[in-house]
């Protein structure tokens, strides 16, 4: 009986701890693994601007500048956000930035038909953002109308935020509502999906628009990065037709789009949610490595030198809004699930960061993915946040390949790799790698060779918990939150180490 018993626990040892495999090569970097991979995105939507940035100038409650959370700007800070999309997604083919500029009393309102249905007074517009990003020490990326609004709009919008003061009556308007000097906004987004949303046009129709409204777009002596409204997903002949379609000084990159979405008609929870439905979520997020893949190869033949980035603007997992919120304003919780999407995804951009040059999380507060979570005067900082936040040493560092032998997780008669991983060498030589652990059940015991670098010390962290389904509330917003991981070894060239079911670590090698 005793025998038995003993068989018993070794076969659960065995099931409960799989065996994975890493080469490092340290001394093979090359590519800069762009901060702009860590980007964010901020839609008139919900309570992203309205009651998460942004509460108004009269608000006594909760410390401000100008109407923008201060509280806010200060987690963002140190979660290095690089650069922020704005005004949208859907909102931005139907936004006329005129109309959102001036005396706040005196700025027309609008119906949001994208998002509920409300009332938008442009109480925040151009300045209001513009003045935000410069306190968050992040770059603005503009989505220029090109659904709803015109050439001279979009030409009119590059002059009053990038033109000098007196060269034209855009600057001089701008002068008026109190700007002398200009933003010089580098990031323009012509138009938004305009596959759906943006116009439901043919990719040959949206190439020429592209054209048409590109050329009127005067710099005013700043160099644009113009980005084309990308593919839905894995439509690769978009890609296709808009690199064979547009002359290669006309554009800077060309945008994807992808959610982690099981049904688009069944959501499912954002935190009620089986272990099915969790690997299925993954599934979908592991796509993005044959979605940049894919359409890299695409640009390959008409751009072999990479010249044109891939900006992966719009990602994150999608479920269900949260019972008793308002179903257009796509507010949902955020769990280990999210921090597993997450930290998977930025390691497929970091190994891609050849062509993938910028990417933006959908989105930054109180919306799908978000890093950030507004309940009046209360703020919490999610499981998204926290990968972030481990990650941004990745930012601007050099990329070094890696080679992973993982471990498969199964799910009935399907499975996908269990490991994830990135890494990179810093400006001050310190090497970084990124690893998450997708399994459910099993811990990893990991090994990673270390080809071309001798190191002398480890250090890390880690994100992790005991159920998959926890989040931070509002009642208990540290639930999770990063902690020391001591449990990798460095022998030699060689480190050893375990990793729990469904966590993320960042180690860091000297």
């Amino acid at each position: 009986m005793k025998k038995i018993f003993f068989y018993i626990a070794v076969l659960i040892a065995l099931n409960s701890t799989a065996q994975s495999t890493i080469t490092l090569q340290a001394d093979k970097g090359q590519d800069i693994i762009n901060k702009n991979i860590y980007g964010h995105f901020a839609e008139h939507l919900g309570h992203c601007i309205y009651g998460g940035f942004y509460i108004g100038d009269n608000n006594k409650k909760i410390p401000n500048k100008d109407g923008i959370r201060l509280d806010v700007v200060e987690a963002l800070k140190k979660l290095k956000v690089p650069v922020l999309r704005w005004p949208g997604g859907c909102f931005a083919d139907t936004y006329h930035w005129k109309d959102g500029i001036g005396p706040k009393d005196k700025r027309p309102s609008m119906l949001n038909v994208w998002w509920g249905n409300v009332k938008e007074d442009n109480s925040f517009g151009t300045n209001e953002f513009l003045n935000m990003c410069e306190l968050l020490g992040a770059e603005p990326y503009l989505s220029g109308n090109i659904g709803s609004g015109s050439p001279q709009e979009l030409s009119d919008w590059v002059k009053y935020t990038n033109h000098p003061n007196g060269s034209s009556p855009m600057p001089e308007l701008r002068s008026q509502n109190g700007r002398p000097n200009p933003w010089k906004v580098k990031y323009w987004g012509i138009g938004n999906e305009a596959w759906g949303c943006g116009g439901n046009m043919r990719p040959e129709y949206y190439a020429n628009i592209y054209r048409q409204y590109v050329t009127f777009m005067s710099d005013g002596g700043n160099r644009l990065f113009r980005i084309a409204s990308g593919a839905n997903g894995g439509d690769y002949n978009w890609t296709e037709v808009l690199m064979r379609d547009i002359p290669l000084n006309m554009i800077d990159a060309v945008g994807v789009h992808h959610y982690s979405v099981i049904d688009w008609n069944k959501k499912s929870s954002a935190t009620l949610f089986s272990e099915e439905e969790y690997y299925t979520t993954m599934q979908r997020a592991l796509q993005m490595e044959e979605l940049v893949t894919r359409h890299s190869a695409v640009m390959d033949k008409y751009d072999p030198k990479k010249k044109i980035a891939i900006a992966v603007d719009e990602w994150g997992g999608w479920y269900d809004v949260e019972p008793g919120t308002n179903p257009g304003f796509l507010f949902q919780q955020n769990t280990m699930r999210d921090a597993i999407i997450a930290g998977t995804t930025l390691n497929i951009f970091n190994n891609h960061c050849d062509r993938v040059r910028m990417a933006n999380l959908a989105q930054i507060i109180n919306v799908l993915q978000s890093v950030i979570l507004t309940n009046e005067e209360k703020i919490l900082l999610t499981p998204t946040y926290h990968v972030m936040e481990m990650y941004n040493v990745h930012q601007d560092a050099t990329l070094l390949p890696i080679s992973v032998t993982s471990a498969d997780y199964k799910m009935g008669k399907e499975k996908i790799k269990a490991i994830s991983a990135s890494a990179s060498k810093d400006k001050n030589g310190i090497t970084h790698i990124s690893l998450v652990n997708i399994d459910a059940n099993a811990a990893q015991e990991v090994s990673i060779n270390v080809n071309g670098a001798n190191y002398q010390s480890v250090t890390g962290r880690i994100l992790s918990s005991d159920k998959l389904q926890n989040y931070n509330s509002f009642e208990n917003p540290e639930k999770i939150k990063p902690g020391v991981y001591n449990s990798a070894t460095l022998s030699g060239n060689s480190l050893k180490m375990k990793l729990p079911p469904f966590s993320v670590v960042v180690l860091e090698l000297k």
